[in-house]
This record gives C-alpha cells, structure tokens and sequence, in this order.
C-alpha cells in the first residue's frame, strides 16, 4: 500500500498544474513529438521540458526516440490504478476491504 499511495501523491501532484493536465489532454489524442507538443500548447521548449519531467517522474507518460525526436504518449496503467484507489479510498464496491 505504500508504493501505490507515494505513486497516488505524485499523480496528484503532477495533475496539481493545468499546463500537465492539458499536455495529458493533447497526448489523449496519441503519440506527439516535444517540437509538434510545444507548439500546439504555445509553451516554450525549456517550459514543456519541465512539465514533462514532473509526468515522467508521476509515470503518467511515455518517452520513445526516434532518430533525433522525443515522442510522448499517455501511461494509462497508471490512472487505473490512482482511480482505483481512490475508489478505495471513498468506499466504492471495488475495494477489497
């Protein structure tokens, strides 16, 4: 239980910011290179760079490279399991308490 709630603090805080949850929002759509990203959110490179170091540190996101490219993708397994316990956490049907 400690390894899933110290992985739950830091989702939390990593959604904590609204540049994250709209870089997550924009992954939603796939796989996305850190130039197209940047320029799609209108954000400078050093900027996105540490948005995405806090995602990657929360496993919210993948990074793959390809050539001279950065791609990102969304870490779904990782949601699943914060919703899961925090279903858990407020009694739904699914705990196993």
């Amino acid at each position: 239980m400690e390894v899933i709630t110290l992985a739950v603090h830091e989702v939390l805080a990593a959604l904590a910011d609204e540049n994250r949850r709209n870089i997550l929002l924009k992954l939603k759509k796939g796989k996305i290179s850190s130039g197209d990203l940047a320029a799609a959110l209108g954000v400078t490179p050093q900027a996105l760079s540490y948005h995405l170091a806090r995602l990657k540190k929360a496993d919210l996101i993948y990074e793959t490279r390809y050539k001279n490219f950065i791609y990102y993708e969304l870490n779904l397994s990782i949601l699943d399991e914060t919703i899961l316990w925090m279903n858990e956490l407020r009694g739904g049907t699914d705990c196993e308490n």
